[in-house]
This record gives structure tokens, C-alpha cells and sequence, in this order.
């Protein structure tokens, strides 16, 4: 029976793909300048003038400049920056949300469990690189999420990077032990200000995290309004939730 309702849905789906790639247009003939897409990479979404697609290339008006341009919809360099922090910030929540469940239920397993105590012996090269590595590491974790809405990054990559680090000296520190008060503190404050962030833009705007401070002038590192606060805020929050769980899965019984 099993193998029956198999080959029913697989005919089903190739019936849906194959009527699916019936209504397609040919290649090459496709109407690209209607995608909305194109005008998010040519930053044009609230231009009187949009940008075309020609030849394969987006044309910009000639009059026109994509960096140092300052009255655009949300002053962000970053396409996917304009997405994930401005246009469905209610899911970027969701997803902040979702990552502090998985910590807390981390933490609920772990504790209620007899663990066998284990040393850490790290070798010299361990140690050695780990000095050079960490303010390496930890630069760049800071840089992704700062320059989230100027360069691919945000705050979720720039947070775990910050987070590798952490464990990175717990594989190379016998003795290093995370101040968990600190990164509680951090965390909760972390989310607050998020949800703070999100309430003041549906007071002022209407909606929540509406992008209420001056855009700036795209390329800069001061402009999208919130957006880079924002990035900061998730980056600091992701960090300090995941070096919580790594400092607890490598916390040695009694």
C-alpha cells in the first residue's frame, strides 16, 4: 500500500512540474524589468525613474547613483539586509525566538543529566595558535555584523563567529570557564533592546521596527537607520547565546 501512495504522488508531482514548465516563457524572451528583484539590487524601489533590465545588465538612469544616494526607501547597501531586518522583521524575531528556545532546552537537558568528568588537555600548538587566532576571530565576528547592511553578514553569522571563538578557548584553556551571569545579562538585555527597537517603530511608523532614524547616504558605515543597530543587537544576543550552551555542554560533572 505504502509503495501504491508513492507512485501516486510521484506522478502527482510530475504532473504539477510538467504543467508548471508549460506556462513558462521561453528563455531568452523573459521580461526581467518587471521582477521586483532588479529594482532592490538597482535600489530604485521608491525612484520616479526605475532602473531597466537590458542586454542582461541593469541599466540605472545615468542621473542617478547607487552609493552616496540618500533618499532612498531604506538606505541599506545590502539587499538581503533590507529583507531580513526591515521588510519581515516580525520573522527575524520569530527566528531570535526560536534560537533562545533551543538554548533554554539545551540547558533543561543538560542539567538533569550525570555527566562523566573529563579533562581538557590541550597540546602547545593549540594554545600557541589560539593567541594568535582569538582577536582574529573575534575582529571579524564584530566586523560581519557591524558591516551587515554594507556587505554580505549580519547579525546571526557575526554572532556564531563570536561564538567559535569562545569555544575555541575552551578547547585550548583547561582553566577558562565563561562568566555565565555576564552572558545572561547580555542575552536578555540583548533581546530586550530588540523588542524595544521593534515598539518604538510601530509607534512612530506604524509598524514594527519601522525604520524611524535618518537613512544616511548608502556606502556609509552610519546609515540604514536602525538596521546596523539592529545587526549589532542580534550579533551581541546570538553571541552570547551560543557560547551559554557551548559553556554548558562543556561544563565537567561532579
Amino acid at each position: 500500500m505504502r509503495r501504491v501512495f508513492a507512485a501516486l504522488i510521484s506522478i502527482l508531482l510530475f504532473y504539477m512540474m510538467v504543467s508548471f514548465l508549460a506556462v513558462l516563457e521561453p528563455y531568452g524572451k523573459v521580461d526581467l524589468s518587471r521582477r521586483v528583484s532588479v529594482h532592490y539590487l538597482a535600489k530604485d524601489v521608491n525612484e520616479v525613474e526605475p532602473a531597466e533590465w537590458i542586454e542582461g545588465k541593469v541599466q540605472v538612469p545615468s542621473e542617478r547613483k547607487i552609493y552616496g544616494e540618500s533618499n532612498l526607501e531604506d538606505g541599506s547597501a545590502n539587499v538581503v539586509t533590507s529583507i531580513v531586518v526591515n521588510y519581515r522583521s516580525f520573522d527575524t524575531l520569530g527566528e531570535v525566538t526560536v534560537l533562545l528556545a533551543a538554548a533554554i532546552g539545551i540547558g533543561l537537558v543538560l542539567r538533569g543529566t550525570k555527566r562523566m568528568k573529563y579533562g581538557r588537555n590541550p597540546n602547545f600548538i593549540l594554545r600557541v595558535s589560539t593567541g594568535i587566532l582569538l582577536p582574529l576571530i573575534l575582529m571579524f565576528g564584530t566586523y560581519v555584523f557591524i558591516h551587515g547592511h554594507l556587505s554580505p553578514g549580519g547579525g546571526f553569522p557575526g554572532g556564531t563567529i563570536l561564538a567559535a571563538g569562545v569555544l575555541l578557548l575552551y578547547l585550548s584553556n583547561e582553566e577558562f570557564s565563561l562568566k555565565e551571569k555576564v552572558a545572561k545579562f547580555l542575552e536578555g538585555s540583548m533581546g530586550s533592546l530588540y523588542v524595544i527597537l521593534g515598539l518604538a517603530g510601530l509607534v512612530t511608523g506604524g509598524a514594527f521596527l519601522y525604520n524611524f532614524l535618518s537613512n544616511g547616504r548608502v556606502g556609509d558605515l552610519f546609515s540604514a537607520g536602525v538596521v546596523p543597530i539592529v545587526y549589532i543587537v542580534i550579533g551581541l544576543k546570538v553571541g552570547s547565546e551560543l557560547s551559554g550552551v557551548i559553556s554548558e555542554i562543556h561544563r565537567e560533572g561532579e
